[in-house]
């Protein structure tokens, strides 16, 4: 059944993707004199990536607290990283931001292609001078009010458990000072773990945007920590929970965070 759900989604995913895909180019076009953030391709992208997460029966797709990231203000948006579908996920948002990805995704049909388009960042793992443009983009996108998605993670769990944070998103924060939104996804490893190519065609899915961390006041690794801490525990209490390894120290935990309740969809 697994297989077979996967031959179809793939079916679907090549022939509706190269018709989103022509009418991204014609947005671009149409819009380039007048959107240089590409924000219009960008809510384009969140169309076509959304039709993925509702269309199939066998998905139940939740995103609570979208109303934290609110419009007008840019933040580096955090979340953890289980599967290729956190990436579709996300985009379910609805929310501006710039994505930051490995630069092998540029090069895929369709998909890297509209990357390019909306002008999201590229990053070549491993690289200084890679490392350091995409530091500067990010800041420059943050200082014209833009926000940044990124996977503090660096690469995708093989095991569904959070991993150790890098600090590239949390150096980008104290930077600008802008806030840090950390964002739990709970049920990607379940859909298609890293290196397969299978989904399941049954799955609870569900986009948890947690409080904003204020970058004001805390050091780059209490950031760090407090970020991590909050998807940790996130995710722990979620309905198809992730199993995340051992709490950040109690003194790193997020007392910064403004508020610990989440609305209800």
């Amino acid at each position: 059944m697994r297989r077979i759900f996967s031959v179809l989604f793939w079916s679907f995913f090549a022939i509706s993707g190269l018709a989103y895909f022509l009418v991204a180019c014609l947005l671009w076009l149409v819009t380039l004199p007048f959107d240089p953030q590409r924000r219009i391709n960008h809510f384009w992208s969140c169309v076509w990536a959304s039709t993925y997460t509702y269309i199939f029966p066998g998905w139940s797709v939740r995103v609570t607290g979208r109303e934290l990231i609110q419009k007008g203000q840019a933040y580096v948006l955090v979340a953890n990283h289980t599967s290729i579908a956190d990436i579709v996920l996300l985009f379910a948002l609805f929310r501006q931001f710039k994505w930051v990805s490995k630069t092998a995704v540029f090069k895929y049909p369709l998909l890297g292609w509209n990357m390019s388009l909306s002008k999201y960042v590229p990053l070549e793992r491993g690289d200084k001078a890679s490392i350091e443009r995409m530091l500067d983009t990010c800041r420059a996108w943050l200082r014209g009010g833009m926000s940044v998605l990124m996977f503090p993670e660096g690469t995708r769990s093989r095991d569904g458990r959070l991993q150790n944070f890098k600090h590239g998103a949390f150096t980008l924060a104290k930077d600008t000072g802008v806030p840090v939104v950390p964002i739990a996804i709970h049920g990607g490893h379940l859909v298609i773990p890293k290196n397969q190519g299978t989904f399941a065609p049954k799955a609870d899915l569900w986009v948890q945007v947690l409080p904003p961390i204020a970058s004001e006041g805390l050091d780059l690794e209490r950031l760090s920590a407090a970020s991590r801490q909050a998807i940790a525990t996130a995710l722990s209490k979620g309905p198809a929970p992730v199993p995340a390894d051992e709490p950040a120290p109690a003194e790193a935990r997020p007392a910064e965070v403004r508020s610990s309740s989440l609305p209800s969809r």
